[in-house]
């Protein structure tokens, strides 16, 4: 069957919002233009042209459901979503967290969307949603993520009438597994907590307060003039939590509590943590290292650390502007527009964080939108859900200082009896169950749960 010459929406952006968005109303009979633009414009974190690309770190983070972000990814499998089917599928030693094999990962949802006889995937730069609108082909959603391009982010600031508000956000350098010196490096998880998933770089004190002082002398990409730059504090540059104290990444992503250095038979003073990228094990992220200084202080400074004197890097770490809407002022529960309701919005150019968040809101928002066009409402699940919280939170918070979240359990309305730790078994329990009422909203769910996977598994063998 050939692709839809007429859809019925545009969706603009390929990512994981996006494609999650596309696939669900595809799913369920829609005809669904994709507008990504690349390869015809690159942005400056992207590294290849498929669909769903992992711009940054490659894992979903913790994979028990009694973690808030573990329980969101539990919810949409429960929902049938695209992107944790996939994730799954390609996933990787990673200790207690769900990892990926990047490069399989997006391959699959590339494949999976470019095959789908509902969707048509267009590759140009989107600058006028005016234009789009007046074409008359149904709502428009736009995914576009943090990297929205310059352009279209002006038309969408015309279109709202509002500022704004963006922070900086940084990449972690990538490297070569072959360059990493074995004799130094030793393979654990914090306390033996699962797999034996990450190679650990040991320092001793001094040669963590060389490592401090090199860092903080290094040469650092600066900001344009008239931005004022706004550090996502769950995403912090090295450097600057080094600015913080000396003693901040100590305590912070190099903490070397739960392991042990069998050289010594004692714990280090601090460890730097690597994470495998790629299904071969030939490639490494930096755990928590996502910085902003110069490539060339990047290669002196991290050769210094134990175990990566000669350590060859496949991708050094980089910094680029993430851009979110002010939601609470501007969306309604559907994730549309207040002022214009054929503009729906998904993904963490709504004000969340984190792939595993930007794909669920791309979910909800392809489920409300196949419920929309057909003339009927969708009452958000409840916020004792993982993503009824989210909704919450880029819909209803305060308006006076609205801020990127990742999931947790914070967000959640939980009775105090459930917020212990002890009792997050039942937490999990009550939004499962909560999810499966939302879910009963669409029956006309051609696949779910465990099902897509199941699905996709035929097709891909």
């Amino acid at each position: 069957m050939p692709p839809p010459t007429h859809p019925d929406i545009n969706i603009v952006g390929g990512g994981l919002a996006g494609s999650e968005a596309a696939w669900q109303l595809a799913e369920r009979g829609y005809r669904v233009r994709l507008i990504e633009m690349r390869p015809v414009r690159r942005s400056a974190a992207h590294q290849s042209d498929r669909l769903a690309e992992l711009v940054c770190s490659n894992s979903f983070r913790a994979a028990d459901p009694k973690n808030a972000v573990g329980l969101l990814k539990a919810e949409m499998r429960e929902l049938g979503s695209l992107i944790m089917a996939s994730a799954d599928r390609h996933s990787i030693p990673g200790g207690g967290a769900l990892v990926v094999d990047r490069d399989g990962f997006s391959g699959e949802i590339d494949a999976r969307i470019a095959a789908h006889p509902n969707i048509e995937l267009k590759r140009e730069e989107i600058s006028s949603l005016a234009a789009v609108l007046e074409a008359g082909e149904g709502p428009v959603l736009i995914a576009t993520g943090p990297l929205t391009s310059e352009a279209l982010a002006r038309e969408i600031a015309g279109l709202t009438d509002a500022q704004y508000l963006y922070f900086y956000d940084s990449i972690a350098p990538i490297v070569e597994a072959e360059s990493v010196d074995r004799e130094i490096v030793f393979c654990a998880s914090r306390y033996d907590k699962g797999e034996a998933a990450y190679l650990n770089c040991p320092m001793g004190r001094e040669e963590y307060e060389a490592f401090i002082d090199a860092m903080l002398a290094a040469e650092k990409v600066a900001t344009k003039d008239f931005e004022k730059p706004k550090f996502f504090e769950g995403c912090l540059p090295v450097e600057v939590m080094a600015e913080r104290g000396r003693n901040t990444l100590a305590f912070g992503p190099m903490k070397p509590v739960g392991l042990t250095d069998p050289r010594t038979g004692k714990r280090p003073h601090a460890v730097v943590q690597l994470r495998q990228d790629d299904l071969h094990a030939s490639l490494y992220n930096m755990v928590g290292f996502q910085t902003r200084m110069k490539y060339p202080d990047q290669q002196r400074v991290f050769r210094m650390i134990p175990g990566l004197a000669k350590a060859e890097f496949a991708r050094l770490g980089s910094m680029h502007r993430n851009t979110f809407l002010h939601s609470p002022r501007l969306l309604n529960a559907s994730l549309q527009l207040k002022s214009e309701p054929r503009i729906h919005f998904a993904g963490q150019i709504t004000g969340v964080e984190g792939y595993v968040e930007s794909a669920a809101i791309g979910l909800y928002a392809g489920l409300t939108l196949s419920r929309t066009m057909a003339g009927n409402g969708v009452a958000p699940p409840p916020a004792s859900t993982a993503l009824g919280a989210l909704i919450r939170h880029i819909t209803e918070s305060p308006d006076d200082n609205f801020q990127p979240m990742n999931v947790n359990f914070g967000l959640m309305d939980l009775p105090d009896s459930l917020r212990r730790k002890d009792r997050r078994e039942q937490v999990v329990e009550l939004a499962l169950s909560e999810v499966r009422k939302f879910k009963s909203q669409f029956q006309d769910v051609a696949f779910q749960g465990d099902e897509v996977s199941a699905r996709m598994g035929r097709a891909h063998g």
